[in-house]
């Protein structure tokens, strides 16, 4: 920068070179970390499992139309839309992340109404995602981007 003043006929020039450098940022700020996200993941597989059980404790396994749906497969089914959730979170913005995530939830309730065996069925399969979106979203949106 380059400055020049003029006093009662005496000229006086100044040159200042100002250098900014960026704060140093830690290259994992924002970021999900894994522990976190798995441990988000294993808390939603367990409360989804239980409303399964629940749904099978009172009579009405839920079912597709091939068959009952084992229970096991939902806390894995869980542990891998985590498992997404990390990824779009650690590489996305929070408004991307919160676009991207409510889409999938819709779009994973899809084959719930396709394939659901029987109204029960399929408000339970429903029941299940929602509940998993419930608990993954709002903890792995906390700290995204």
């Amino acid at each position: 920068m380059s400055a020049t003043a003029t006093f009662t006929g005496t000229t006086s020039t100044a040159t200042s070179t100002a250098t900014t450098t960026a704060p140093a940022r830690d290259r994992h700020a924002g970021r999900v970390p894994w522990k976190r996200g798995v441990a988000t993941g294993v808390a939603a597989a367990a409360v989804v499992t239980t409303v399964a059980v629940a749904f099978q404790a009172v009579g009405h396994a839920l079912a597709v139309t091939d068959g009952v749906i084992p229970l096991p497969a939902f806390a894995q089914m869980v542990l891998l839309s985590t498992v997404v959730g990390i990824v779009l979170a650690r590489h996305t913005s929070r408004t991307t992340f919160y676009r991207v995530t409510a889409a999938l939830t819709v779009l994973s309730c899809v084959p719930d109404i396709a394939l659901g065996d029987g109204l029960l069925s399929k408000a339970g399969l429903i029941l299940t995602h929602l509940v998993a979106a419930a608990i993954i979203i709002p903890r792995l949106a906390r700290v995204a981007r």
